[in-house]
Order: C-alpha cells, then sequence, then structure tokens
C-alpha cells in the first residue's frame, strides 16, 4: 500500500507539473502573440498615417482620389486593429490622429502658410504621442 501512495503522489505531482507547464506555455505564447499584433497594427497605422499626411500636405484627397482612398482606406484598416489588440488609451490616441488628419489641409502660399505649418508639427506631435504610447502598452504586454 505505501508503494502505492507514492505511485499515486508522484503522479499527481508529475500531472500538474504538466497542466501549469501547459497553461505556462500557453499564456506566454498568447502574450508574444499579442505584442506581435499590437506592434503590426502599430507599424501599418503609423505608416499609414505618416503617407496621408504627406498626401494630404500637397493636395485633398477627394482631389486625386485613387491615391488619398488608398491611403484612407489603409488607415482605417490599421486602425481598426488597434481597436482590436490595443488599450483605451492608445485607442483614443488613435483616434485623436485620425481625426487630426482627416483636418490637414494642403500646404500653399496662402496667408495661414503658418497656421497650416503650426497644423502640421501639431499632427506630428500627436504621431509621436501615440507612437511613444504604443511602445510602452507593447513593452507591458
Amino acid at each position: 500500500m505505501g508503494n502505492l501512495l507514492s505511485v499515486v503522489t508522484g503522479a499527481g505531482i508529475g500531472l500538474a507539473g504538466v497542466v501549469f507547464g501547459a497553461w505556462f506555455t500557453a499564456r506566454r505564447q498568447d502574450r508574444m502573440w499579442r505584442r506581435e499584433q499590437k506592434l503590426k497594427a502599430g507599424v501599418a497605422f503609423n505608416t499609414a498615417v505618416s503617407q496621408l499626411i504627406d498626401f494630404l500636405r500637397e493636395t485633398r484627397v477627394d482631389v486625386d482620389g485613387v491615391g488619398g482612398n488608398e491611403l484612407a482606406g489603409r488607415m482605417q484598416e490599421a486602425r481598426s486593429a488597434i481597436y482590436l489588440v490595443c488599450d483605451e488609451e492608445t485607442v483614443a490616441l488613435a483616434d485623436a490622429l485620425a481625426k487630426r488628419v482627416w483636418k490637414a489641409r494642403p500646404s500653399g502660399d496662402g496667408e495661414d502658410r503658418d497656421d497650416r505649418r503650426a497644423e502640421h508639427h501639431e499632427t506630428l506631435d500627436l504621431l509621436r504621442r501615440f507612437t511613444r504610447r504604443l511602445r510602452e502598452e507593447i513593452v507591458r504586454t
């Protein structure tokens, strides 16, 4: 009976180790997957926003629909991914940045050139804040 008890105890400890190891591995893989998804979404969003900012500084989306609409579509797709995998604060910054980009006006030689330059710098500052926030979130994941 003593041998049977030690075998059952050893088997129970071994089984608990296997269950814990499987749980720990699954949890680690989930964290790595989330980190990778946040990174992909962030890179796609930053790239699309940067390209759209450059595009809108030169022209309006409705003037050259194909290029602008494609860039806007990429930005929206990446923003959707951010909605799915990121925290509320990061999502709020992505929303603010997207709204800010839509307010961008083409640069020109008019009287409001300084205003447009200031708007552009504010948009770039918001992009930097979003990127910094996303980086912090990825590190915590």
